[in-house]
């Protein structure tokens, strides 16, 4: 993908709302707008994303607040990924925790069969999913989970001994939504994303990501790479954060695009997202995930998440799951594909942008030392904080 393809498309309508750290003698993190290409700090009227998205009339907010100009949002996108001197953007979060929605897609379910099955042994993974793929795979692709055609499969396959408990959370009622990151923990664009030194089969996971306010409300998406360590969920499904949740392993952004009238939740249900992954030993890979293979609406997944049995006061960011488990041999026959350190990750949607990162060990990519207190810290000595009433 060339770098002159990191912002939506539709620039001019599209209303967007990032992070950007600013390394001035009074800086820090600083809510930011993109106005027809031009990046604005608004951190003066809202310290914070989670405030922005919760405000009454936030897409008012962000169109009109006043601010400070930091120039053109290409321009800081490209300094961005050179690690040059000044403002870098940040995840576009805060104070919202990270969920993501697992085996939403029946590749996806194929694939996380494939993992329970391979025990975490990456080579025996092509043998087992042609033989899942002639068992299961066309069944699969045509059920809406906790239908009653659903429901029969299920006991067909627990009558053969195949039940799972990745088909109970694919095509059973409950979808499986787990916590991926804390606040403040996840990596932006041009961030380093991370794996651990000992996963030696893992992958991105390209996935849209919504921003739910704590209403429960549904306002905006973005992207998103949910990194994985297929080896070490293949193991066991309980080591599903070790799998999951280590530095750097989420990335989030470029931008949260709020919904308006030209940009809404059907533009998420139609969207088509693109990986790309380039290596450097020369390794180049392509896929295409289209959002509307999804087995379960979004706003399902946001029902599950939120409700009377669960809220959210900071709002959230919610993960939507992938259909593209990358397989492509990249070692020899039958080795599958597995990160080197190096890799160059992006993930792009046409209303989106594309969100851009560099792959190496969550062990050697810089900590994660800046979390809620250090954030509240750092605006009040900026004096952004809202003095009681």
């Amino acid at each position: 993908m060339k770098d002159n393809n990191l912002l939506p498309a539709d620039l001019p309508d599209a209303l967007l709302v990032g992070r950007v750290w600013r390394p001035d003698p009074a800086g820090g993190p600083s809510v930011v707008v993109v106005r027809a290409g031009e990046v604005v700090d608004i951190t003066a009227t809202v310290p914070t994303v989670s405030d922005l998205l919760d405000h009454p009339d936030r897409v008012a907010l962000a169109r009109d607040a006043r601010g400070e100009s930091l120039g053109d949002a290409h321009a800081l996108m490209v300094a961005t990924l050179q690690g040059a001197n000044g403002p870098r953007l940040l995840a576009p979060c805060d104070l919202q925790p990270v969920k993501a929605a697992g085996v939403t897609f029946a590749i996806s379910l194929l694939e996380r069969l494939i993992e329970e099955e391979a025990g975490g042994d990456a080579g025996r993974a092509e043998e087992i999913r042609v033989r899942m793929q002639a068992l299961i795979g066309s069944d699969l692709s045509r059920l809406r989970p906790g239908s009653p055609e659903a429901i029969r499969l299920k006991a067909e396959m627990i009558e053969r001994g195949q039940w799972s408990q990745y088909l109970e959370v694919g095509i059973g009622p409950d979808a499986e939504v787990f916590s991926k990151t804390p606040p403040m923990a996840s990596v932006g664009f041009g961030a380093r994303i991370g794996v651990l030194p000992e996963s030696q089969w893992n992958n991105p996971e390209p996935e849209i990501v919504l921003a739910v306010d704590s209403r429960g409300e549904v306002v905006g998406a973005t992207l998103g790479n949910d990194v994985n360590l297929r080896d070490i969920e293949g193991r066991s499904a309980l080591l599903l954060t070790k799998a999951k949740d280590n530095n750097g392993s989420c990335a989030i952004g470029p931008f949260i695009r709020l919904f308006d009238g030209g940009f809404t939740l059907d533009s998420v249900r139609n969207a088509d997202v693109s990986l790309r992954i380039e290596g450097p030993d020369g390794f180049e890979l392509d896929g295409v995930s289209h959002m509307r293979e999804i087995s379960r609406d979004p706003l399902d997944l946001v029902r599950q998440t939120f409700g009377a049995h669960h809220q959210y006061p900071d709002g959230f960011m919610l993960f939507l799951g992938t259909m593209f488990s990358p397989s492509k041999d990249r070692k020899g026959p039958g080795s599958g594909f597995t990160h080197v350190t190096g890799d160059r990750v992006v993930i792009a949607s046409e209303r989106l942008g594309a969100l851009v990162n560099e792959v190496q060990l969550a062990t050697e990519i810089p900590p994660w030392t800046f979390g809620v207190r250090a954030l509240y810290a750092n605006l009040a000595t900026r004096g952004l904080l809202p003095q009681p009433r």
